[in-house]
C-alpha cells in the first residue's frame, strides 16, 4: 500500500500581506518563522509553516463571493472547551466568527480572514473515523448535510452552565435557536 501524505501548509496569495499575517497569527495563535518582501510563513506547532502568504508586487483584490476558489481551511480542537477558549480569546479581540454551524460530525464556527477567505475552527464529535462517516451516511445527516446555525454566546453559556460535551456535540441542542439559514453566509454573503 502507497504511504499516505500528511497535511503540510495552505499558501494564499495576498495583497494584504501584514494584516493577513497579523489575522492568522490572531485566529491560530501562531507566530512568523520568515517574513520578506514577497513571503510569510506562519505556524502555530512543530511544523517550520503551516500558513503562507505570497504576496506579488501587483495589487490584488479580494475574494469575491462568486469567485471559484478553495472555499475554506479547517483547524480542529481537542475539545469543546479548547474551542470556546479560542472563541472567547478571538471575540475579546474583536474577531467573531462569520457564522457557526452545529453540522453533527463537528461543531464549527466559521471566520473570514481579512481578504475574504473562510476559516474553520472546529471539533469533531466522534473520536473515530468510523464512527463519523456512519453518522455522515445516516438519515440525520441526510436530511441536513450542513446542519443549523448556532449563536456562540449560547454555546458558551450551555457550557458554561454544566452541558456536557455529548450534549453540544449533538446538533439538537441548537436546533431551538431559531436562526437564518447558515448557507448565504458559508457562500460568500450576509456577515
Amino acid at each position: 500500500m502507497p504511504a499516505s501524505p500528511k497535511f503540510a501548509h495552505v499558501v494564499f496569495q495576498t495583497g494584504q500581506p501584514q494584516e493577513m499575517r497579523d489575522w492568522y497569527c490572531t485566529v491560530l495563535d501562531g507566530h512568523v518563522v520568515y517574513q520578506d518582501d514577497a513571503l510569510s510563513f506562519v505556524t502555530f506547532d512543530e511544523e517550520h509553516h503551516r500558513v503562507a502568504l505570497i504576496h506579488p508586487p501587483v495589487p490584488l483584490s479580494r475574494k469575491a463571493p462568486g469567485t471559484a476558489a478553495m472555499h475554506h481551511v479547517a483547524y480542529t480542537f481537542e475539545s469543546v472547551d479548547d474551542l470556546l477558549e479560542r472563541y472567547v480569546l478571538l471575540r475579546d479581540q474583536g474577531v467573531r466568527p462569520a457564522v457557526c454551524i452545529a453540522h453533527g460530525v463537528t461543531t464549527s464556527m466559521y471566520y473570514r480572514d481579512p481578504d475574504g477567505n473562510m476559516v474553520e475552527l472546529q471539533i469533531d464529535r466522534f473520536a473515530e473515523p468510523d464512527d463519523a462517516t456512519a453518522y455522515m451516511k445516516g438519515p440525520e445527516y441526510a436530511a441536513d448535510s450542513v446542519g443549523p446555525a448556532f449563536d456562540p454566546e449560547a454555546l458558551l453559556e450551555a457550557r458554561r452552565g454544566g452541558a456536557t460535551v455529548e450534549e453540544l456535540s449533538d446538533r439538537a441542542w441548537a436546533l431551538g435557536a431559531d436562526l437564518p439559514d447558515p448557507m448565504p453566509v458559508l457562500m460568500g454573503g450576509g456577515a
